[in-house]
């Protein structure tokens, strides 16, 4: 690993700038961020500090000159890629006060990060998170990076209960106090790194500021979609599994201890995951072999289709204990809905994979819909705890009155 050296006087904020590759933005955008911190506008001493991931361009060389020029500028190389990698190298190191990061494109605006690191500053919040997706950001990108991006976070909340908006915003700072306690219980070293900070930091109780910003799509973007949502889908697992199992040594905060799941669902979530991976597994073997003979939608569509109603039946059967041939009919009808609705959202991956990459090929369209119907089914136990099996419609018809007969 190769350093820049630092300045001796401690900075009150540290803004790590992680980067790979990106030689051909660099000067720019460390040139811009650093007349934005210079300027009056903020009053905290800072310094920046490029991380460079393993660069096999001339990233480094452009980042050490810049460091060698700009006082409050230094640079690290890695001899490993992962953008977690380079955040925790850093921040375990930092003797500033508030740790930060952002993207080196710059996507989001700067006049966010004062609002972002104040309230770690005066100590009024542990962590803070630039939201894409607060009612008063501006954003502008196009629509398969806004479908992955609110898809994934309505996933966060609705699986894991996630009380933040947007996980994955490259705008995030955290009081040092609070990293030096979050690092060593994160295991990811790429893109889900932000994540995980989040979920251990709302695990543990910390306060978590959210700062809502304008951002604009890097156009340059060279993400990997595919294999950066299915990384996240396994983190999500992961870090489940760890919650669950006491892994990760947090104190919990009494308002989660206290919490306890709505009557039933403790009963319900087996079976519907028992059911849901069967389906699964079922429509990728149907979806497979009618995609030999039929175009991809309506492979998917009749696959679906079939899947669906085996799966309400069994639903139905076992994991809402609903028995008999009473209201059948309609429970069919309604879990189509919900079927129209896991359309609409695996309909949707497969146009992403379309748009992401030039001729998918069946494994690449598999990954999108899997994805798509991670989400799907989270939305479909939804509908049918609340809507379609639920009891208390049954009740409310029992309980309306019997008309009089007619005198006539």
């Amino acid at each position: 690993m190769d350093r820049v050296p630092r300045g001796a006087a401690p900075p009150l904020v540290e803004v790590v700038v992680p980067v790979y590759n990106e030689e051909h933005v660099l000067e720019r955008s460390i040139r811009r961020l650093h007349a934005y911190l210079t300027d009056e506008q903020f009053p905290f001493t800072f310094r920046i500090t490029i991380a460079d991931n393993a660069s096999t361009d001339r990233t480094w060389d452009a980042a050490a000159a810049l460091a060698a020029e700009i006082p409050q500028v230094q640079a690290v190389h890695l001899d490993r890629k992962g953008r977690g990698l380079a955040l925790r190298h850093v921040w375990e190191q930092s003797d500033a006060r508030v740790v930060s990061y952002m993207d080196v494109d710059l996507s989001t605006g700067l006049e966010a990060f004062l609002p972002l690191v104040a309230p770690l500053i005066t100590g009024h919040s542990d962590v803070a998170i630039g939201s894409r997706l607060h009612r008063q950001s501006a954003v502008v990108r196009g629509p398969k990076r806004e479908f992955i991006s609110r898809s994934y976070n309505l996933l966060l909340r609705t699986t894991m209960a996630a009380g933040f908006s947007d996980a994955q915003c490259g705008f995030k700072a955290v009081r040092r106090e609070a990293a030096e306690q979050l690092l060593p219980l994160i295991e990811d070293n790429a893109w889900f790194f932000d994540t995980e900070l989040l979920v251990v930091a709302e695990r543990a109780g910390m306060r978590i500021h959210e700062v809502p910003v304008d951002w604009v799509d890097d156009p340059d973007s060279r993400v990997d979609i595919l294999r950066t949502a299915l990384d996240d889908l396994k983190g999500m697992a992961r870090v489940t599994r760890r919650a669950l199992s006491g892994a990760l040594n947090l104190p919990v905060p009494e308002r989660v201890a206290k919490a306890q799941l709505p009557t039933g669902m403790k009963r319900q979530l087996p079976s519907f995951a028992i059911i849901g991976v069967c389906s699964t597994v079922a429509y990728l073997v149907l979806y497979l072999l009618l995609r030999q003979v039929s175009p991809a939608f309506w492979a998917n569509a009749l696959a679906l289709l079939i899947t669906a109603v085996a799966n309400t039946s069994a639903n139905r059967r076992f994991t809402f204990g609903v028995q008999g041939r009473r209201d059948a009919l309609r429970h069919q009808f309604e879990g189509l809905i919900a079927f129209l609705i896991g359309l609409g959202f695996s309909s949707g991956g497969l146009a992403l994979a379309n748009t992401a990459v030039a001729r998918p090929t069946h494994t690449v369209e598999l990954g999108f819909l899997v994805v798509a119907n991670a989400l799907a089914t989270v939305v479909r136990f939804l509908l049918l705890r609340v809507w379609v099996f639920n009891p208390r419609r049954g009740r409310a018809a029992a309980d309306l009155p019997t008309p009089l007969p007619s005198e006539h």
